[in-house]
């Protein structure tokens, strides 16, 4: 029988590589996004017409409850759903003290209660069948912070924490949760600037020079950025795999060695080593 797998903003970036490979793997693939004008991808750019024909394009908003809703009467008609992919999400950038509240809101409307509520149509389907994955798609963001990106950052660190408590939830269920880490790719997320909200981009910021520091150390950093087809490929052999031994899957140049090296350093050198790659740019330390 054939697998079928999920996708959440499968529009672009990961999402979409994502559904791609997949499909060239033999998946059914329901790839969801928001907007469905994208869905035209699929025709333009996949030559195979087999592999074309696997990918299911569904309009789906995980923040709009009239969308949710609309999408869970359509999950009736699907017979099975084998791997669930919440990888819809967007990062918003700026200091603090400067992001609205209800900036901050926005983002985990999408980056964390959309997972959720996606996640929770899917599990009874799941639970029926006996089996079933959730790959939550985080970030290096989630294990290691950045200034000028608390919004994300914090984002991707309640998806990591949620994963944790679904997956020993879900064990006895014979259904596996993890996470996926990427560092830093070349997808729309970074390549065409993390949105950040007017009250944070005014030019009488006190916060203005370290901002533009930060964005010349992105700019500085875009050019190592890796191809996020590596991305595509790894989860997609996630998904083929039978079991799941882990809660995290780092991917990307350095990840690993970032995060380890976070989890081993006092926080006090940990924090001079960070703010030292930003004085590079010209910011400077204040060294207590």
């Amino acid at each position: 029988m054939t697998k079928t797998v999920m996708i959440t903003g499968a529009s672009n970036g990961f999402g979409y590589l994502t559904a791609v490979k997949c499909a060239e793997k033999g998946f059914r693939v329901i790839a969801t996004m928001r907007n469905m004008k994208y869905a035209n991808r699929f025709e333009e750019e996949i030559q195979d017409p087999v592999v074309r024909n696997r990918i299911i394009p569904r309009q789906l908003d995980v923040t709009d409850h009239d969308s949710l809703r609309s999408f869970q009467v359509s999950l009736t008609t699907i017979d099975r759903v084998d791997v669930l992919i919440n990888n819809a999400g967007f990062a918003v950038g700026g200091f603090a003290e400067e992001v609205p509240v209800e900036t901050y809101r926005k983002q985990f409307e999408t980056n964390f209660f959309g997972m959720i509520a996606v996640t929770q149509m899917v599990l009874p389907i799941m639970r029926k069948q006996g089996f079933g994955k959730v790959l939550n798609v985080s970030s290096i963001s989630g294990q290691v912070a950045f200034p000028g990106l608390s919004p994300y950052v914090a984002s991707k660190h309640a998806v990591e924490g949620f994963t944790e408590s679904l997956r020993l939830e879900l064990q006895p269920y014979g259904i596996d949760a993890a996470v996926i880490q990427p560092g830093s790719f070349r997808t729309n997320i970074w390549t065409k600037g993390t949105y950040i909200p007017e009250e944070a981009r005014h030019p009488d910021s006190p916060y203005a020079d370290y901002m533009k520091n930060i964005k010349d150390y992105m700019e500085v950093s875009r050019e190592k950025m890796a191809d996020p087809a590596l991305v595509a490929t790894f989860t997609s052999k996630l998904a083929e795999r039978s079991h799941w031994r882990k809660v995290c899957y780092p991917i990307g140049k350095g990840v690993r060695t970032t995060m380890a090296v976070k989890r081993i350093l006092p926080w006090k050198a940990w924090e001079r080593l960070v703010l030292r790659q930003l004085s590079r740019s010209g910011f400077k330390v204040h060294d207590k």
